[in-house]
């Protein structure tokens, strides 16, 4: 069989489109496999406390409603702080770069106070822990996207000083 050179790159044009689509899908499925909704189940921004114990919990759009997987990371949280009770925390919060300033600041605050409320159920005294929030200056993936902002939506439990 013989090819014209027109054929030829149209074959060529084809192998590569199909080679982009495929690095496309895989691009996706990851970013997929990091959400559920729009709340960021990924690790690749997650520090610890402690080991096995991470120091964020995330939160969906506008909302600062604790999710399943957050319960839980609070509830190693309070464990180890029951184990430590000579440690006071920080709980931080914060939201994506989407709203005003003070929008975020009032939303940040919401967040971290979930998560303290949920951490004094679980015998943390309110004398351990402060909040504050930081609203949408602190970002931890500075990206315009919806995996970002995931990222961004967060409280963030510290060691006080």
């Amino acid at each position: 069989m013989i090819f014209t050179k027109s054929t030829y790159n149209l074959i060529l044009a084809s192998i590569f489109a199909l080679l982009l689509s495929a690095c496309a899908t895989q691009k996706a499925a990851k970013i997929d496999s990091q959400l559920q909704g729009d709340v960021y189940t990924g690790t690749d921004t997650v520090e610890y406390l402690a080991d096995g114990v991470p120091d964020r919990v995330f939160f969906a759009t506008n909302e600062s409603v604790l999710t399943t997987a957050s319960r839980d990371t609070l509830r190693k949280q309070a464990a180890w702080l029951r184990k430590n009770s000579d440690i006071n925390v920080v709980l931080e919060g914060h939201a994506d770069e989407r709203g005003t300033r003070e929008y975020n600041l009032a939303l940040g605050e919401r967040r971290a106070n979930a998560a303290k409320d949920y951490l004094m159920t679980y015998g943390i005294s309110e004398n351990r822990i402060s909040v504050i929030s930081y609203g949408k200056e602190r970002p931890v993936d500075s990206g315009s996207n919806p995996l970002s902002w995931s990222k961004n939506r967060r409280s963030v439990t510290v060691k006080a000083n």
